[in-house]
């Protein structure tokens, strides 16, 4: 699925990734965990191939960042889906409508919009909100969402930016729990975050960013809190 060979990656000239080497899986549920400006972001943009790497190779669904031209870029992006944590919501236009141009920009025939829309909404509790704006709801339903308008492409895997990162601890276990009903359905799902009580919470395979590198890591009791301990990681194939 996402695979990082011998990679460098630099943001504004500065060395963020060195020889990194990593590979996803399908249906996997991994999370990119660090301190705040650790690389999280700047690591889940290569993914959706915003930022290039200097050096090596990243492969996401059979697309090579060395070889993919700038135009296909956007089809890369429409079997991704990417959830942001400030929502990212079109403000002057419903919910219904907020999903819906994401599926006409795609070239999404009219008349399967609509029932796309509503699949998605639905996945996420919030199929009686479709007529509502944006502003009108909770930052909790706005991530919801938010992710309805990451999954109404059929997404081949979820990228999460901290999605978490503006909500309170109970909202953050709910989207979460949303997060993994969409994994168990066999899309890949990747999240940032720096909550060690969000992964302490549902445990799964986790990543944390490490002198410019990725180290496979637990979270253990250590004490009265909880502490990611370093495991070799995985080298891609």
């Amino acid at each position: 699925m996402i695979a990082f060979v011998n990679t460098d990656i630099d943001l504004n000239r500065k060395p963020i990734f060195r020889n990194l080497n990593f590979a996803i899986q399908p249906g996997e549920l991994v999370y990119i965990v660090g301190r705040s400006g650790s690389g999280k972001t700047t690591l889940l943009k290569s993914i959706y191939m915003e930022l290039k790497p200097e050096k090596g190779e990243i492969v996401v669904n059979g697309f090579s960042s060395r070889k993919i031209r700038k135009g296909k870029i956007a089809m890369l992006r429409r079997k991704l889906g990417i959830v942001f944590q400030d929502f990212r919501l079109l403000e002057d236009r419903n919910v219904y409508e907020n999903l819906a141009f994401v599926l006409k920009v795609t070239g999404t025939k009219q008349s399967l919009i609509k029932e796309k829309v509503m699949t998605a909404l639905k996945e996420v509790g919030l199929e009686k909100a479709a007529k509502e704006m944006p502003q009108n709801l909770s930052g909790g339903e706005q991530q919801r969402v938010a992710i309805a308008r990451a999954l109404v492409g059929e997404p081949v895997a979820i990228v999460a930016d901290e999605p978490t990162g503006n909500l309170d601890p109970e909202t953050s276990i709910e989207i979460l729990e949303y997060l993994k009903k969409i994994n168990a359905r066999g899309i890949s799902v990747i999240i940032g975050t720096h909550d060690y009580e969000l992964v302490r919470h549902h445990p799964s395979r986790t990543l944390m960013i490490s002198d410019m590198n990725l180290v496979e890591c637990a979270i253990e009791p250590a004490g009265t809190g909880w502490r990611p301990v370093p495991k070799p990681v995985a080298i891609a194939s």
